[in-house]
């Protein structure tokens, strides 16, 4: 699968990277140079070669390391191990592990205490050489703590850190605009009341000032193109405008189509959720995916919570005849390299990393057979 279409032929890599293609003219893709969308044509069932996946947002490592609400797994690099191969046989090659840093109001901190452990594994699992593919961090910072811009200190400077997103969830906006849905999300109890109720006046009390205090810390980082910051479920105007005035310049699942329009509109770059795709729809009765899709303000996919939705979410864009192939793979490949400054993957091209998936796909489902990460078979 070549950024121009897909070809029948060969691809030889040494060195860890790509050194030849041979094959036959391009097939025709019905997306033009200028990625307008045309009637979708070519194959979907078959045996595919295509770039390694590039994963901007999953927080699956914490499922591992949290896999019960009172079970915490005793060892972080097993469970960044365990992590690791699956989000491989994901087809994901290069992964920005998303971890919380701070916790809602009334909840237990633990999920918000795990960075530190996963960027300690990390580095030991890269220093041992165990880990199958590329490891980032992507540091989710819930801005509803008050003790958030004192645990920031510890992390914001760390070279891993190369994505941050500015996390609110209080209750009643963004995500949870419908508390009613919210409450039933927590089991409707007069116990989840109360905590929605306590969750909202944190929000109130911390919010606005957080987001301040964490943008003026990573305001060197940002101007020096180490980090990229991302706004998260932007809904409402507002919440694009104030995002934009900010420099921020990736919407992380918005949550409705008028923000992402309007993002977009101002050269925001909207990242969907893949299993929104796959599902047909949002778990929380925000804006579809496809909507988005059909608006042409789709510029990205993530995983979020499902690895193996990634790749399923490039193939039911096509099934559902909203994408050529090549576009929608370039959701999950070219487009984030290029967004993130990854200029050495994320395609098919003579002297980009070998970074490579081989999949069969039967009946619209891709089955992943083979995943090379700098030359190196991994799975």
């Amino acid at each position: 699968m070549l950024p121009e279409g897909w070809v029948d032929g060969t691809l030889e890599i040494a060195d860890g990277h790509i050194v030849g293609i041979e094959g036959d003219t391009p097939t025709e893709t019905g997306d033009d140079a200028a990625g307008a969308r045309e009637p979708v044509g070519g194959p979907v069932d078959g045996h595919y070669l295509i770039p390694g996946l590039i994963e901007p947002h999953t927080d699956n490592v914490e499922r591992h390391l949290l896999p019960r609400p009172a079970a915490r797994w005793p060892n972080a690099l097993a469970a960044l191990l365990a992590h690791d191969a699956e989000i491989a046989m994901s087809g994901i090659t290069t992964v920005h592990d998303a971890l919380r840093i701070g916790a809602h109001e009334g909840e237990a901190r633990t999920r918000g205490e795990l960075f530190g452990e996963v960027r300690d594994a990390l580095a030991a699992g890269r220093e041992r050489d165990v880990l199958r593919v590329d490891h980032r961090l992507h540091m989710r910072c819930e801005l509803t703590d008050p003790t958030l811009p004192d645990m920031l200190e510890a992390f914001v400077d760390d070279s891993r850190v190369t994505i941050l997103s500015l996390m609110d969830h209080t209750p009643g906006q963004r995500q949870w605009r419908d508390i009613a849905s919210l409450l039933e999300h927590k089991g409707g109890s007069e116990a989840a009341r109360r905590t929605i109720d306590i969750r909202m006046a944190a929000g109130q009390r911390h919010v606005a000032a957080n987001r301040r205090a964490v943008l003026e810390r990573v305001a060197s980082r940002m101007a020096g193109g180490t980090l990229t910051v991302a706004s998260h479920d932007d809904t409402t105007l507002e919440h694009v405008a104030e995002a934009l005035d900010e420099g921020v310049r990736i919407a992380e699942f918005p949550c409705t189509l008028e923000a992402a329009v309007a993002g977009a509109s101002h050269g925001q770059w909207n990242l969907g959720g893949a299993p929104n795709v796959v599902r047909g729809g949002s778990h929380s009765g925000n804006v579809s995916v496809a909507e988005l899709a059909r608006a042409d303000v789709l510029h990205g996919l993530s995983s979020d919570y499902v690895p193996a939705s990634l790749l399923q979410a490039v193939f039911r864009l096509v099934a559902d005849g909203l994408y050529a192939l090549p576009r929608a793979v370039a959701l999950v490949t070219s487009a984030p390299a290029e967004r993130l400054g990854l200029d050495d993957r994320g395609a098919l091209v003579v002297g980009r990393r070998a970074d490579l998936v081989r999949l069969d796909v039967v009946g619209g489902l891709p089955v992943v057979r083979e995943v090379i990460v700098g030359g190196r078979r991994v799975a």
